[in-house]
C-alpha cells in the first residue's frame, strides 16, 4: 500500500464530461493512467454549472439542460510523482486547465483487505 504523508502536490484537470480519448470518457482515460502509474489517487467530480476559455456557460439547471458539464478530476502525491505524470496529461488534455497546488496531507488511509 502507498504511504503518503506530509508535503505532496495536488493537480486538478478541469475538462468538459463530453471529452473524449480514443471513444473512452476523457476523465476515465487519466484515472486508468494515474492508477498504471502507480499514483497514489485520483478522484473525479463532476460540477453542476461552469464555463472556461471559451466564455461558454454549462448547467445542470432543467431550463438549459446541458449534456458536456464540468470535471474536475484531482490527483495527489508525492511532487516527483506527479510531476512524473505531467507528460501524460500534456498528451491528454487538449482543451481544459490543469494546475498544481501545493499540499499537505494529514491522513491516507486505505481500506483493509479481506482475506
Amino acid at each position: 500500500m502507498t504511504r503518503l504523508t506530509g508535503s505532496a502536490l495536488r493537480v486538478t484537470i478541469f475538462i468538459g464530461e463530453n471529452d473524449v480519448w480514443h471513444h473512452k470518457p476523457l476523465y476515465s482515460e487519466i484515472v486508468h493512467r494515474a492508477h498504471k502509474a502507480g499514483l497514489a489517487g485520483a478522484s473525479v467530480f463532476r460540477g453542476v454549472e461552469g464555463f472556461g476559455a471559451s466564455s461558454l456557460i454549462h448547467t445542470s439547471r432543467l431550463l438549459s439542460l446541458s449534456e458536456d458539464l464540468p470535471v474536475a478530476i484531482v490527483i495527489v502525491d508525492t511532487e516527483d510523482r506527479v510531476r512524473d505524470f505531467l507528460p501524460q496529461l500534456d498528451e491528454l488534455v487538449g482543451e481544459g486547465l490543469v494546475i498544481l497546488d501545493e499540499c499537505e496531507v494529514i491522513r491516507y488511509v486505505g481500506r483493509e483487505k479481506k482475506a
